[in-house]
């Protein structure tokens, strides 16, 4: 399937609903929450929504005025300190990436991802980063076709799982 023409990505806007924006993580991240992995992005509220893009790009993609996927681009902040990886210079860290799962297999979650890595790029990222779980195999092909390769692995705290922690050389993007 492809994107309809409709289709685009742009920053995140004061006039954007957090609501609506909590609500897409929850559904995007409710089939993980089904295999038995406490994401945050399962059940966070509104104001983790809100102070997860403080420091952060946030980025939406929507077909027409309908949100159907975002995710967070920046350097690692405070609460990623633990991992290794993202402490290194030149690392910019792409999270809350998510897809409504009725726009999924239309190519939208490949076009954010090349999207928030040119982005990161043009600002001046040698890699971009990120981690799911160990046991989302699924997640983990997604990211392998798209050029990841694991360089970590971190146990974040109150995470019942271990995340790997996957990177991508954008050196073709600048």
């Amino acid at each position: 399937m492809s994107v309809p023409g409709s289709f685009r990505i742009r920053s995140i806007a004061v006039s954007d609903s957090l609501e609506e924006l909590t609500s897409l993580l929850h559904r995007a991240y409710a089939a993980l929450g089904a295999m038995g992995f406490n994401y945050t992005a399962v059940n966070q509220s509104v104001a983790m929504t809100r102070e997860g893009i403080a420091d952060k790009e946030c980025y939406l993609a929507l077909i027409g005025e309908q949100l159907i996927g975002t995710l967070v681009l920046g350097p690692a902040g405070k609460d990623q300190a633990v991992c290794e990886w993202y402490r290194r210079p030149g690392i910019w860290i792409i999270g809350r990436f998510a897809v409504d799962p009725g726009a999924r297999g239309q190519g939208i979650g490949s076009r954010l991802l090349a999207f928030a890595e040119r982005r990161a790029s043009d600002l001046g990222a040698v890699e971009a980063a990120l981690d799911t779980a160990e046991g989302a195999e699924h997640l983990l092909d997604f990211y392998a076709k798209r050029g990841y390769r694991q360089v970590d692995q971190v146990q974040w705290q109150g995470k019942n799982y271990r995340s790997l922690v996957l990177s991508k050389a954008l050196t073709g993007h600048r």
